[in-house]
Order: structure tokens, then C-alpha cells, then sequence
């Protein structure tokens, strides 16, 4: 199987993806709910471009998994267990960070990765539509911004903290608060500073931006956390620039979880400290 070639598919999936995007940003948009979403508000939201987005990605995608006999999760589609099945599959998020791309905001992505069988992630392909970059990273070969390869830079003085929302907004605030000033403190660094409403994919594309930085879900009882496919290309891309992308503990992230997708169980820590 060639990883190359494979990864090449994908980018002209996601670029199709993000080109119906860009046309309907402009557009009003019906927004639904789904059945089986997260807690949270933003995984229980979805809308006719997400599954316009799906289409696409899928016209481009099915063929290789005839070929290869590659499975399919998708964030729209019924998970049929094939990821279980198969040495290897592709964890799609046709739109993610639908809530910003409703609320007329930056933060939405095309995310494309592929996984195999044991979760360790082999491709990753991330295309933003607002700003028109796109991230891709293969296994053993390097990650790459707009086909060049990508070398963290420091940005700041102060450590970014990135989330979904703004920090007053999480109930477990106190906690999280403590931990961001210690990790100022050790650092040496001048203050916390918030960037907060994209959806889990950019965000930790601005982890890698917005050096020094982090992106931190505590560990939940509640079904959210994000998914799978919300963390599989980005975890591909951090390995690949030797940073960590691991549950809330430091323990490597489970991305083919047999209970169920979502990822709150041992939270998640992606950092940026170059």
C-alpha cells in the first residue's frame, strides 16, 4: 500500500471538501441535531454542508478501500465496525468546528486521516478553508504547511491556552486555571492568554501556531470529549514534529476505541513548548 500516493487522494478530497465549504459561507444554513450526539452543544450540531462534505470526501475515498481494503469512520456515517475488521481505516471529519462555521466565524477544517488497525495513525490531512492551508503529515516522513515542510517556530512570551470555549465557561474552570499558571510559572513565561472557539481540529493547529501553547479536555464522565476523527489527523501531524499529542495522563491516545468514538474518558493533552 502506498502511503504516497494514498495521501495525495485524500488532499484532492479535502480540497473538493473545502471548496463546497468556502461556497456556502455566505449562505443561511438549516441547522440539525443529532440523535446520538455528545453533550455539548457543538457535537450535537450538524448541517447539509457537513454531509455535502462527506459525499465528496467518499466519491474520493471508496475506490481505495476496494482496492486496499480500507475500512470507513466517518463523523456523519453510521460507525459499522469494519475499523475493527480491517488492517487499516479512514477517520474522516467532513466539517469539524460546524458550531464556528454557523456562527460566521474562522475554525472549521476538512479533516482526513488514515488509521490503522491498532490506532496509531499514518496519514493526516487537514485543509482550512478560511485560510486556504493545508497541513499533511506521513508516518516517518515529516509533517507539511501548504506543501512545505513545517518547522515550529516560537510565537510568544506567554503560553496560549486553546479550547473550544473560553475558559469561564468550563465548569471545572478553578482546575484548569491552576494547572495553565503553573505551566507559566515552570515555563517562564509572562501570563495565559485564551484563544478559544474553533473546533478540536484547528484548534490544535493553533497549538502548533501560537507557540508556546496547549489544548487540554480534563477527564469526564459525560460522552464528548471529541471523537475520533476530531483528534486522529492532528495526533498524526504532532508525531511527526516530535510533540505531544496523548491522553490527559501521557498515555498514548486510544483512536480505535471499541465502546464507543468519543474521547472524554482520559481526556486529552496536546502542547506546544518549543
Amino acid at each position: 500500500m502506498n502511503l504516497t500516493q494514498l495521501k495525495n487522494i485524500a488532499i484532492q478530497a479535502a480540497l473538493e471538501a473545502g471548496a463546497v465549504i468556502q461556497r456556502y459561507l455566505n449562505e443561511d444554513i438549516v441547522v440539525e441535531h443529532k440523535k446520538k450526539g455528545g453533550s455539548s452543544y457543538a457535537s450535537q450540531v450538524v448541517t447539509e454542508v457537513d454531509r455535502a462534505c462527506e459525499t465528496i470526501i467518499l466519491k474520493y475515498l471508496l475506490p481505495t478501500c476496494e482496492t486496499f481494503g480500507i475500512a470507513i469512520l466517518s463523523e456523519e456515517t453510521v460507525d459499522d465496525g469494519g475499523r475493527f475488521l480491517k488492517d487499516f481505516f479512514w477517520c474522516i471529519d467532513p466539517m469539524d468546528g460546524t458550531l464556528a462555521f454557523i456562527k460566521g466565524r474562522s475554525g472549521f477544517s476538512v479533516s482526513i486521516a488514515l488509521v490503522s488497525q491498532d490506532g496509531t495513525p499514518l496519514i493526516a490531512v487537514i485543509y482550512d478553508p478560511s485560510s486556504k492551508n493545508l497541513y499533511h503529515a506521513i508516518k516517518g516522513a515529516g509533517a507539511y504547511k501548504n506543501n512545505n515542510f513545517w518547522k515550529i517556530k516560537r510565537a510568544n512570551n506567554h503560553l496560549s491556552y486553546v479550547n473550544d470555549r473560553k475558559l469561564k465557561d468550563n465548569p471545572r474552570s478553578e482546575e484548569l486555571e491552576k494547572l495553565l499558571n503553573n505551566m507559566t510559572m515552570e515555563l517562564g513565561l509572562n501570563e495565559v492568554q485564551e484563544i478559544s472557539g474553533a473546533g478540536a481540529v484547528m484548534n490544535a493547529i493553533l497549538v502548533l501556531e501560537n507557540s508556546p501553547a496547549c489544548m487540554i479536555k480534563l477527564p469526564k464522565k459525560e460522552s464528548g470529549g471529541g471523537s475520533l476523527w476530531d483528534y486522529a489527523a492532528t495526533a498524526c501531524i504532532y508525531n511527526e514534529l516530535r510533540l505531544p499529542a496523548t491522553n490527559y495522563e501521557g498515555g498514548r491516545l486510544n483512536l480505535n476505541k471499541k465502546d464507543n468514538t468519543f474521547m472524554n474518558q482520559k481526556g486529552i493533552y496536546f502542547a506546544n513548548f518549543t
